[in-house]
């Protein structure tokens, strides 16, 4: 089962370069503009990182929703379908190159705050995120709500390398862009005390996912007639589930390395 972990986590690594993967970018500072930028990756990726070959499907969604007086945006919108009906929150535990960060952070020796009714409660902060930033901004302000006035992914990815590199940007940068170091700096350290602290409490995206767990193709699965109801997948899941492959669930495997029983696959 160790094994199967390190699988897990090379596979984030190997993402996180896959998806960006125009090194050349992070010597010139361009943002690369190739015809493969047509295509999503699954995972919070962001477009504007220097080293992005692909797009962002959250980024994309939003700008196809601002757009949608002129179009209907059925190309990423089916994407993002196909995305969660073949893999669900897969993408959250494999495929993620900002979970493979925060993941990297709680790695870090310090006292823990572990999940309790208040982290499974916040779990639904996400959705209102969905619903108003993802949504509601767009279509209502036309403007790309999350990725403008929230995502830590795009600032760390996007911001913050494009500004170092670019002494122009630097000089535009103004209270927008400090306000968006500091919510990345405050969930980056969350992260340190909290297992995926903006995957559980803020990302959209998992939102999204989440919402086609129980339909997916790949996941976790429990054989019912070996469950003897033990609980002890539940208890050493450091996400907020209440059951194997619930909506909280990233199918990570955990559970199935704690079950004695070996129910779990």
């Amino acid at each position: 089962m160790w094994i199967k972990e390190k699988k897990r986590q090379i596979i984030q690594v190997l993402c996180a370069v896959l998806y960006n993967i125009n090194f050349r970018g992070f010597v010139t500072g361009n943002i690369y503009q190739g015809s493969a930028k047509s295509v999503c990756v699954p995972g919070l990726n962001c477009y504007s990182c220097p080293g992005a070959a692909a797009s962002c499907p959250l980024g994309s969604f939003q700008t196809a929703l601002v757009s949608s007086k002129y179009k209907t945006p059925y190309y990423i919108a089916g994407l993002l379908l196909l995305f969660g009906i073949l893999l669900g929150r897969t993408i959250c535990g494999y495929l993620c190159p900002f979970g493979l960060l925060q993941e990297v952070l709680y790695l870090l020796p310090t006292k823990k705050v572990r999940k309790n009714k208040y982290t499974r409660a916040l779990s639904w902060v996400k959705y209102i995120v969905l619903a108003v930033f993802v949504i509601g901004f767009p279509v209502l302000l036309l403007s790309p709500g999350f990725c403008k006035y929230i995502c830590p992914a795009g600032t760390l990815e996007g911001g913050i390398p494009l500004t170092a590199l670019n002494e122009q940007l630097r000089e535009l940068t103004g209270g927008l862009f400090s306000w968006k170091i500091f919510l990345a700096g405050i969930i980056l350290v969350s992260t340190v005390f909290i297992f995926r602290s903006f995957c559980r409490f803020i990302c959209p995206l998992g939102a999204f996912y989440s919402l086609f767990n129980r339909l997916s193709f790949t996941g976790i699965r429990v054989e019912k007639e070996k469950c003897t109801d033990c609980r002890k997948c539940v208890k050493s899941c450091p996400m907020d589930i209440k059951k194997v492959g619930d909506r909280e669930c990233i199918h990570c495997g955990n559970c199935a390395r704690e079950c004695p029983e070996g129910a779990i696959r």
